[in-house]
């Protein structure tokens, strides 16, 4: 399954976009902070529980320059999958979204992909806000 994110613009050169994200204690400011708990996090990894009780584990990956910075599920996450934001510079800003690509079979397709088009939706939206928020 494959889901991509909306498209935003976000205040900052790919550079500082690239190295807040390589970060995965910095992923905390991109989530629904009412919908998780349980948040744990180094450099390389964070785990998460969302609401239903599923925990969520990200690893990072690392990045391609600074076009994208790669991150996969961790031995916690309920299936496989694979978690790309894509960054592109725009004058002093950068444009960016995420792709998600997980391998899940067709009844749980129908449960998680408008909740997880939610939440990618709202983490690209963050990953806005951040940066305008913080110049």
């Amino acid at each position: 399954m494959i889901i991509e994110s909306k498209h935003v613009t976000v205040s900052a050169r790919p550079e500082r976009v690239t190295s807040f994200l390589k970060d995965a204690q910095n992923l905390i400011h991109l989530l629904p902070q009412d919908q998780i708990s349980d948040w744990h996090a180094t450099s390389e990894m964070c785990s998460f529980k969302v609401q239903g009780g599923v925990i969520i584990s990200l690893v990072q990956l690392g990045s391609e320059g600074t076009s994208k910075v790669f991150l996969s599920s961790g031995e916690k996450s309920p299936f496989p999958f694979k978690l790309t934001v894509h960054l592109t510079p725009e004058g002093e800003n950068t444009a960016g979204f995420l792709v998600f690509d997980g391998e899940v079979n067709v009844f749980l397709k129908m449960m998680v992909e408008k909740p997880l088009t939610a939440l990618f939706n709202m983490m690209s939206e963050n990953l806005n806000l951040y940066f305008t928020n913080n110049k």
